[in-house]
């Protein structure tokens, strides 16, 4: 595995269900595949699970964790090309990116989308130059447009606790004081698209993520409609994907608190599971009740990035030794 973007680089989604297991029970069992190896994780933007979920993978592996803030801990860096550098920004990115690719093995990258310009966030452009000038292997830990690593901690704790063979996962956009990224969503709705999994997306009108994630999943406007007979619901806001009109990417264009998950909405369900990636705003995505209620699943998720960080880590490891 060379590179950890997208559903497809994990196979056989079976057979990396059933790795996730066998890492559960013994996190320890592949420490010689890290020893005198070193991962690089380089942080554009904040970060509380992914920085720690992905340190503690590393380690669990034998590996040498470097963590690097970007702007804070080290200059910052630019990353258009052909610009005049007379501004704040000391060093380019396609210096940067060679220099930390001579202290590692695998280099991981998170680098938010800046919700400007929807093609130069489309293209990943930020973590494509990692896949170009660092010449190893690289993990998104969450970038303009996707956040693998979550996903597939999703999908792993749905395959724990689901109560029959096919369930209802409902993904319903909700409420923010501000303008977020499509990553989270459109790593869900790719991951899902491909699971063995009755999957439905529901939204207010022009917030439709882009085809290419949802894959042909139903969407249903009507929220309440989408929630009934759930097994899973997952919550989480995102701003305009500018799929119809790229003028209105980034833009909030509803806060309807009606579509606040609360008790309101579960009560059509099947007494499903509630799931967000975190960090939540309490009683604007969710209500106090739900979040707190015995079928919220935001700490079992959140540990479970450890285990699908683990599992990609440990298949480039072995990729590296081939």
């Amino acid at each position: 595995m060379k590179t950890f973007f997208h559903v497809e680089d994990i196979g056989d989604l079976n057979a990396a269900l059933k790795e996730a297991e066998e890492v559960k029970k013994n996190r320890f069992a592949w420490k010689h595949l890290g020893q005198d190896k070193t991962i690089m994780l380089v942080f554009f933007n904040n970060s509380l699970r992914t920085r720690l979920s992905s340190q503690k993978a590393a380690l669990n592996l034998g590996m040498h964790p470097i963590v690097l803030n970007i702007g804070a801990e080290s200059w910052k860096l630019e990353t258009e090309m052909g610009v005049v550098m007379d501004g704040d920004k000391s060093e380019h990115i396609k210096e940067a990116i060679p220099v930390m690719a001579s202290y590692c093995d695998i280099i991981g990258v998170r680098s938010f989308a800046h919700l400007e310009d929807r093609e130069f966030d489309y293209a990943e452009t930020i973590l494509e130059q990692f896949v170009k000038y660092s010449g190893k292997p690289v993990i998104s830990l969450e970038s303009a447009t996707v956040h693998p690593c979550q996903a597939f901690a999703d999908l792993i704790t749905i395959n724990e606790y689901k109560r029959n063979k096919r369930p209802k996962v409902v993904l319903s956009w909700a409420p923010h004081p501000k303008a977020l990224p499509q990553a989270v969503p459109n790593s869900f709705a790719e991951w899902m698209s491909a699971a063995d999994v009755d999957f439905v997306i529901t939204h207010p009108k022009g917030y439709e993520l882009d085809p290419k994630f949802t894959r042909g999943s139903r969407i249903e406007y009507d929220q309440m409609k989408a929630f009934e007979g759930a097994d899973f619901i997952y919550a989480k806001n995102w701003s305009n994907p500018g799929v119809t009109n790229p003028e209105d990417y980034g833009k909030v264009v509803c806060k309807d608190m009606d579509w606040t998950v609360g008790a309101r909405q579960m009560a059509v369900t099947n007494n499903a599971f509630f799931m967000h990636c975190l960090p939540v705003r309490r009683n604007m995505i969710v209500t106090d009740e739900v979040i707190d209620a015995p079928t919220s699943l935001v700490i079992p998720e959140a540990a479970n990035r450890e285990i699908s960080a683990q599992v990609v880590m440990k298949r480039m490891l072995e990729s590296l030794d081939k």
